[in-house]
Protein backbone atom coordinates (compact mmCIF):
# COMPACT_ATOMS: atom_id res chain seq x y z
CA UNK A 1 0.00 0.00 0.00
CA UNK A 2 1.41 3.31 -1.34
CA UNK A 3 1.55 6.30 1.13
CA UNK A 4 -0.68 9.17 0.28
CA UNK A 5 0.70 12.67 0.61
CA UNK A 6 -3.14 14.14 1.23
CA UNK A 7 -0.81 18.19 1.70
CA UNK A 8 0.23 17.56 -1.69
CA UNK A 9 -2.82 16.48 -3.16
CA UNK A 10 -4.39 19.74 -2.12
CA UNK A 11 -1.38 21.90 -3.30
CA UNK A 12 -0.96 23.57 0.37
CA UNK A 13 1.92 23.17 3.22
CA UNK A 14 1.55 21.13 5.94
CA UNK A 15 1.22 24.60 7.78
CA UNK A 16 -1.76 25.31 6.41
CA UNK A 17 -4.41 26.74 8.38
CA UNK A 18 -8.32 25.67 8.21
CA UNK A 19 -9.53 28.05 5.97
CA UNK A 20 -6.15 27.38 3.34
CA UNK A 21 -7.44 23.61 3.94
CA UNK A 22 -10.63 24.79 2.92
CA UNK A 23 -10.26 27.49 0.28
CA UNK A 24 -7.97 24.34 -1.44
CA UNK A 25 -10.41 21.99 -1.72
CA UNK A 26 -12.98 24.45 -2.91
CA UNK A 27 -10.79 25.43 -5.42
CA UNK A 28 -9.65 22.08 -6.73
CA UNK A 29 -13.61 20.96 -6.26
CA UNK A 30 -14.63 22.90 -8.56
CA UNK A 31 -11.96 22.41 -11.36
CA UNK A 32 -12.28 18.67 -11.04
CA UNK A 33 -15.72 18.10 -10.67
CA UNK A 34 -17.32 15.38 -12.94
CA UNK A 35 -20.44 17.37 -13.80
CA UNK A 36 -18.48 20.29 -15.27
CA UNK A 37 -14.90 19.21 -15.44
CA UNK A 38 -13.06 18.53 -18.67
CA UNK A 39 -10.27 17.02 -17.38
CA UNK A 40 -9.69 13.13 -18.44
CA UNK A 41 -9.05 11.92 -14.95
CA UNK A 42 -11.33 14.34 -13.07
CA UNK A 43 -13.64 11.81 -11.41
CA UNK A 44 -10.54 9.80 -9.51
CA UNK A 45 -8.87 13.73 -9.13
CA UNK A 46 -12.02 14.82 -7.62
CA UNK A 47 -12.33 11.78 -4.91
CA UNK A 48 -8.69 11.90 -4.04
CA UNK A 49 -9.13 15.58 -3.07
CA UNK A 50 -12.29 14.69 -1.25
CA UNK A 51 -10.35 12.09 0.81
CA UNK A 52 -7.53 14.54 1.75
CA UNK A 53 -10.02 17.24 2.39
CA UNK A 54 -11.97 14.73 4.65
CA UNK A 55 -8.47 14.68 6.37
CA UNK A 56 -7.04 17.46 6.85
CA UNK A 57 -10.12 19.36 7.62
CA UNK A 58 -10.54 17.68 10.95
CA UNK A 59 -7.97 18.38 14.06
CA UNK A 60 -8.08 14.95 15.20
CA UNK A 61 -7.31 12.89 11.93
CA UNK A 62 -5.24 15.72 11.15
CA UNK A 63 -2.87 15.04 14.06
CA UNK A 64 -2.78 11.54 13.73
CA UNK A 65 -2.10 11.73 9.86
CA UNK A 66 0.99 14.31 10.44
CA UNK A 67 1.90 12.29 13.40
CA UNK A 68 2.82 8.80 10.89
CA UNK A 69 2.88 10.86 8.03
CA UNK A 70 6.10 12.80 8.52
CA UNK A 71 8.53 9.70 7.82
CA UNK A 72 7.55 9.18 4.66
CA UNK A 73 6.97 10.49 1.11
CA UNK A 74 4.37 10.16 -1.73
CA UNK A 75 4.06 6.70 -3.23
CA UNK A 76 6.39 4.88 -0.91
CA UNK A 77 5.53 1.80 0.59
CA UNK A 78 3.07 2.37 3.72
CA UNK A 79 1.47 0.11 6.39
CA UNK A 80 0.44 1.48 10.03
CA UNK A 81 0.90 -1.21 12.83
CA UNK A 82 -1.93 -3.63 13.72
CA UNK A 83 -4.39 -2.45 15.38
CA UNK A 84 -3.62 1.49 15.21
CA UNK A 85 -6.60 2.93 14.80
CA UNK A 86 -8.85 1.97 17.11
CA UNK A 87 -6.56 4.18 19.86
CA UNK A 88 -7.86 7.33 18.20
CA UNK A 89 -11.56 8.83 18.28
CA UNK A 90 -12.58 9.73 15.07
CA UNK A 91 -16.01 11.63 16.00
CA UNK A 92 -16.51 13.32 12.51
CA UNK A 93 -18.30 11.69 9.77
CA UNK A 94 -17.56 11.79 5.58
CA UNK A 95 -18.24 14.36 3.95
CA UNK A 96 -20.14 12.87 1.08
CA UNK A 97 -17.16 11.61 -1.07
CA UNK A 98 -17.30 7.90 -1.37
CA UNK A 99 -14.80 5.44 -2.22
CA UNK A 100 -11.97 5.96 0.22
CA UNK A 101 -8.54 4.78 -0.62
CA UNK A 102 -6.90 1.67 0.90
CA UNK A 103 -4.49 4.06 2.67
CA UNK A 104 -7.33 6.03 4.27
CA UNK A 105 -8.93 3.00 5.97
CA UNK A 106 -5.54 1.14 6.76
CA UNK A 107 -5.43 4.34 9.01
CA UNK A 108 -9.04 5.46 10.29
CA UNK A 109 -11.01 2.15 9.54
CA UNK A 110 -14.55 1.61 8.83
CA UNK A 111 -17.56 1.70 10.84
CA UNK A 112 -19.80 4.42 11.52
CA UNK A 113 -22.57 5.68 13.93
CA UNK A 114 -26.63 6.39 12.92
CA UNK A 115 -29.74 5.86 14.80
CA UNK A 116 -33.80 6.11 13.97
CA UNK A 117 -36.45 8.10 15.75
CA UNK A 118 -35.81 11.05 17.84
CA UNK A 119 -35.62 14.51 16.09
CA UNK A 120 -33.21 17.46 15.88
CA UNK A 121 -32.54 20.46 17.42
CA UNK A 122 -30.00 24.16 17.63
CA UNK A 123 -29.10 25.56 20.54
CA UNK A 124 -32.39 26.70 21.56
CA UNK A 125 -33.82 23.58 21.76
CA UNK A 126 -35.38 20.63 19.61
CA UNK A 127 -37.25 21.70 16.41
CA UNK A 128 -39.67 18.84 16.41
CA UNK A 129 -39.47 17.04 13.20
CA UNK A 130 -37.58 13.25 12.74
CA UNK A 131 -34.24 12.95 11.61
CA UNK A 132 -31.06 10.82 10.86
CA UNK A 133 -27.93 10.97 9.62
CA UNK A 134 -25.25 9.24 7.55
CA UNK A 135 -21.92 8.75 7.43
CA UNK A 136 -18.99 6.60 9.20
CA UNK A 137 -17.51 7.88 12.36
CA UNK A 138 -16.79 6.86 16.01
CA UNK A 139 -17.73 7.54 19.40
CA UNK A 140 -16.46 6.39 22.83
CA UNK A 141 -17.79 3.70 24.56
CA UNK A 142 -19.17 4.77 28.09
CA UNK A 143 -22.59 5.29 29.92
CA UNK A 144 -25.95 7.84 29.03
CA UNK A 145 -25.87 10.46 25.72
CA UNK A 146 -22.96 10.70 23.69
CA UNK A 147 -22.28 13.83 21.69
CA UNK A 148 -20.50 13.51 18.47
CA UNK A 149 -20.11 15.43 14.59
CA UNK A 150 -21.01 14.37 11.36
CA UNK A 151 -20.80 15.97 7.84
CA UNK A 152 -23.82 15.87 5.31
CA UNK A 153 -23.77 16.66 1.98
CA UNK A 154 -25.85 20.14 1.24
CA UNK A 155 -27.42 18.04 -1.90
CA UNK A 156 -28.79 15.88 1.02
CA UNK A 157 -29.75 18.92 3.41
CA UNK A 158 -31.62 20.32 0.40
CA UNK A 159 -33.65 17.35 -0.97
CA UNK A 160 -33.67 15.27 2.79
CA UNK A 161 -32.47 11.32 1.98
CA UNK A 162 -32.99 8.01 3.55
CA UNK A 163 -29.54 5.94 4.09
CA UNK A 164 -28.82 3.24 5.25
CA UNK A 165 -25.35 2.79 7.68
CA UNK A 166 -23.80 1.09 10.16
CA UNK A 167 -23.00 1.37 13.79
CA UNK A 168 -19.21 0.67 15.27
CA UNK A 169 -20.86 -2.27 16.69
CA UNK A 170 -22.04 -3.41 13.38
CA UNK A 171 -25.91 -2.83 13.97
CA UNK A 172 -27.50 -1.54 10.34
CA UNK A 173 -30.21 0.92 10.80
CA UNK A 174 -31.80 3.08 8.18
CA UNK A 175 -32.40 6.71 9.03
CA UNK A 176 -33.72 9.99 7.32
CA UNK A 177 -32.37 12.85 6.65
CA UNK A 178 -35.17 15.58 7.08
CA UNK A 179 -35.21 18.30 4.13
CA UNK A 180 -33.79 21.43 4.97
CA UNK A 181 -31.72 20.81 7.80
CA UNK A 182 -28.42 23.25 8.31
CA UNK A 183 -25.38 23.96 9.72
CA UNK A 184 -25.28 23.61 13.15
CA UNK A 185 -28.50 21.70 14.00
CA UNK A 186 -28.25 18.45 16.41
CA UNK A 187 -29.80 15.24 15.44
CA UNK A 188 -30.68 13.35 18.17
CA UNK A 189 -30.91 9.71 17.75
CA UNK A 190 -32.85 7.99 20.74
CA UNK A 191 -31.54 4.70 22.75
CA UNK A 192 -28.67 4.79 20.07
CA UNK A 193 -25.79 6.28 23.18
CA UNK A 194 -24.24 4.06 25.45
CA UNK A 195 -25.81 1.89 27.87
CA UNK A 196 -27.06 3.67 30.98
CA UNK A 197 -25.89 2.84 34.21
CA UNK A 198 -27.19 0.50 36.91
CA UNK A 199 -28.99 -1.35 33.73
CA UNK A 200 -30.84 1.94 33.69
CA UNK A 201 -31.90 2.26 29.29
CA UNK A 202 -29.63 3.69 26.97
CA UNK A 203 -28.74 7.05 26.74
CA UNK A 204 -29.50 9.30 23.32
CA UNK A 205 -26.44 9.80 20.86
CA UNK A 206 -26.87 13.37 19.53
CA UNK A 207 -25.14 14.58 16.08
CA UNK A 208 -24.09 17.89 15.70
CA UNK A 209 -24.59 18.81 11.86
CA UNK A 210 -21.78 20.66 9.32
CA UNK A 211 -22.01 20.77 5.29
CA UNK A 212 -19.83 19.46 3.49
CA UNK A 213 -17.82 21.68 1.75
CA UNK A 214 -19.25 22.37 -1.91
CA UNK A 215 -17.02 23.07 -5.16
CA UNK A 216 -19.95 25.84 -5.60
CA UNK A 217 -22.37 26.76 -2.71
CA UNK A 218 -21.65 28.02 0.51
CA UNK A 219 -24.03 29.01 3.07
CA UNK A 220 -25.38 31.21 5.88
CA UNK A 221 -28.25 29.44 7.88
CA UNK A 222 -30.91 28.94 5.06
CA UNK A 223 -29.68 31.34 2.14
CA UNK A 224 -27.05 30.15 -0.01
CA UNK A 225 -23.87 32.23 -1.40
CA UNK A 226 -22.75 31.25 -5.26
CA UNK A 227 -20.27 33.06 -6.94
CA UNK A 228 -20.61 33.72 -10.91
CA UNK A 229 -18.24 34.14 -13.71
CA UNK A 230 -19.85 36.92 -16.03
CA UNK A 231 -17.73 38.13 -19.50
CA UNK A 232 -17.06 41.66 -19.23
CA UNK A 233 -19.65 42.44 -22.07
CA UNK A 234 -22.08 40.36 -19.83
CA UNK A 235 -21.46 43.17 -16.99
CA UNK A 236 -21.38 46.23 -19.36
CA UNK A 237 -24.59 45.38 -21.84
CA UNK A 238 -26.46 43.11 -19.43
CA UNK A 239 -27.65 39.66 -19.86
CA UNK A 240 -29.30 36.87 -19.18
CA UNK A 241 -27.86 33.51 -17.93
CA UNK A 242 -28.23 30.05 -16.76
CA UNK A 243 -27.37 29.70 -12.53
CA UNK A 244 -27.32 26.90 -10.79
CA UNK A 245 -29.09 26.17 -7.79
CA UNK A 246 -29.75 23.40 -5.31
CA UNK A 247 -32.85 22.54 -7.30
CA UNK A 248 -31.31 23.27 -10.83
CA UNK A 249 -30.83 25.71 -13.25
CA UNK A 250 -33.03 29.54 -13.88
CA UNK A 251 -32.35 32.07 -15.44
CA UNK A 252 -31.16 34.99 -13.90
CA UNK A 253 -30.87 38.63 -15.20
CA UNK A 254 -27.63 40.90 -15.00
CA UNK A 255 -28.51 44.28 -15.00
CA UNK A 256 -26.64 46.31 -17.69
CA UNK A 257 -23.70 48.63 -16.12
CA UNK A 258 -23.30 45.69 -13.36
CA UNK A 259 -19.80 45.13 -11.60
CA UNK A 260 -17.55 42.66 -9.82
CA UNK A 261 -19.26 42.48 -6.60
CA UNK A 262 -22.60 43.01 -7.02
CA UNK A 263 -24.76 40.27 -5.51
CA UNK A 264 -28.36 39.29 -7.03
CA UNK A 265 -30.89 37.69 -5.41
CA UNK A 266 -33.31 34.52 -6.33
CA UNK A 267 -35.62 34.29 -3.49
CA UNK A 268 -36.78 31.10 -2.23
CA UNK A 269 -33.78 29.29 -4.04
CA UNK A 270 -31.83 28.60 -0.73
CA UNK A 271 -32.93 25.52 1.82
CA UNK A 272 -36.49 24.78 2.75
CA UNK A 273 -37.56 26.30 5.54
CA UNK A 274 -40.63 28.37 6.98
CA UNK A 275 -39.53 30.54 5.19
CA UNK A 276 -37.31 28.87 2.89
CA UNK A 277 -33.83 30.93 1.94
CA UNK A 278 -32.83 32.43 -0.73
CA UNK A 279 -30.10 32.58 -2.74
CA UNK A 280 -27.16 35.01 -3.16
CA UNK A 281 -24.92 35.22 -6.31
CA UNK A 282 -22.21 37.40 -6.32
CA UNK A 283 -20.71 38.61 -9.59
CA UNK A 284 -17.32 38.25 -10.44
CA UNK A 285 -16.23 39.54 -14.01
CA UNK A 286 -13.56 37.29 -15.68
CA UNK A 287 -11.46 39.18 -18.51
CA UNK A 288 -10.94 36.69 -21.62
CA UNK A 289 -7.15 36.64 -22.19
CA UNK A 290 -5.43 38.20 -25.08
CA UNK A 291 -3.64 34.85 -26.42
CA UNK A 292 -4.46 34.94 -29.78
CA UNK A 293 -4.05 37.94 -33.08
CA UNK A 294 -7.05 38.57 -33.01
CA UNK A 295 -8.07 38.85 -29.39
CA UNK A 296 -4.76 41.18 -28.64
CA UNK A 297 -6.45 43.37 -31.84
CA UNK A 298 -10.11 43.74 -30.56
CA UNK A 299 -8.35 44.80 -26.77
CA UNK A 300 -6.38 47.22 -29.22
CA UNK A 301 -9.16 48.59 -30.40
CA UNK A 302 -10.81 48.74 -27.61
CA UNK A 303 -8.09 51.04 -25.71
CA UNK A 304 -8.24 53.26 -28.30
CA UNK A 305 -11.75 53.53 -29.19
CA UNK A 306 -13.04 53.73 -25.53
CA UNK A 307 -10.60 55.79 -23.82
CA UNK A 308 -11.23 54.56 -20.38
CA UNK A 309 -9.48 55.06 -17.83
CA UNK A 310 -10.34 52.58 -14.53
CA UNK A 311 -8.18 54.87 -12.45
CA UNK A 312 -9.66 58.60 -12.85
CA UNK A 313 -10.59 59.01 -9.72
CA UNK A 314 -7.19 58.34 -8.12
CA UNK A 315 -5.62 61.52 -6.87
CA UNK A 316 -3.48 63.71 -9.57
Amino acid sequence: MQFKDYYETLGIGRDASHDDVKRAYRRLARKYHPDVSKEADAEARFKEVGEAYEVLKDSGKRAAYDRFGKDWKHGQEFRPPPGWERRFDFGGGLSGASGFSDFFEALFGQGGFQGVGGGFQDARGPLGATAGARGPGRVRAGSGDRNAKIDIPLEDAYRGATRTVTLHDGRTLSVRIPSGITEGQRIRLSGQGASGRGGGPAGDLYLTVTLAAHPLFRTEGRDVHLTLPVAPWEAALGATVAVPTLGGKVDLKIPRGSRTGRTLRLKGRGLPGRPNGDQYVGLEIVVPPADTPEAESLYRKMAESMRFDPRAGFPA
